[in-house]
């Protein structure tokens, strides 16, 4: 079964407060999530694998490390993925990043797929799938079979705040994929909302509530 990895850290916990307040201004919302953003990389970055070069310094030769080629790739869960993915790129510029466009139908609840955008050579690449919210994990669940369809075979997942039904149905699907969160909150509510968390990630980024 894949890994679960909450990550815990006292700023963590301050900045996942303030984008819980239902108070807080989208533009508000947006930097802290940048924030946040920078202190999950440590962990969402950990499993990349260098490959070691020379590099010559001011005084001498010496053994260095440089990303594998081809380099890591963030794919991005549209649309609320890109307020995560923005962030996660700013330290990783040299990632390309790919859109895999998924929404939960209002009745249903269940993703559909409406977009799909990726770079190539995604089967050999190291790839951080990015979703700020796991709560059912259908969105998950179908963003990982289509990478996989392409080949991809060593993918991570990366998300603001999860519920322990999309932890549990995310694994029961994709046993091999690690999940690494800020929050594993308490449960969905009857229209499948994470609770307490944050409410719908992408209105509050993009100002649509």
């Amino acid at each position: 079964m894949a890994s679960l990895t909450v990550l815990t850290h006292p700023l963590l916990e301050v900045k996942i407060t303030k984008l819980r307040d239902k108070k807080t201004p989208p533009h508000d919302f947006r930097r802290v999530l940048h924030e946040v953003a920078g202190l999950m990389s440590h962990s969402v970055f950990a499993h990349l694998n260098n490959q070691s070069i020379s590099v010559e310094t001011p005084l001498e030769v010496t053994n260095g490390w440089a990303l594998r080629d081809p380099s890591p790739c963030l794919i991005s869960i549209l649309r609320a993925g890109n307020g995560l993915t923005d962030a996660f790129s700013a330290i990783l510029p040299e990632a390309p990043i790919g859109h895999l466009g998924l929404q939960r139908n209002a009745n249903t609840h269940k993703a559909e797929a409406y977009y799909e955008k990726l770079p190539d050579r995604v089967a050999e690449r190291q790839l951080i799938l990015v979703d700020p919210m796991l709560a059912t994990g259908g969105s998950a669940i179908m963003a990982c079979n289509r990478l996989k369809d392409h080949g991809a075979n060593d993918i991570v997942f990366a998300c603001l705040v999860a519920a322990p039904e999309g932890v549990a149905a995310l694994q029961s699907a994709h046993g091999d994929i690690p999940i690494i969160t800020a929050a594993n909150d308490r449960e969905l509510n009857k229209n499948s909302y994470i609770l307490p968390g944050l409410g719908d990630a992408g209105d509050r980024i993009y100002n649509t509530v």
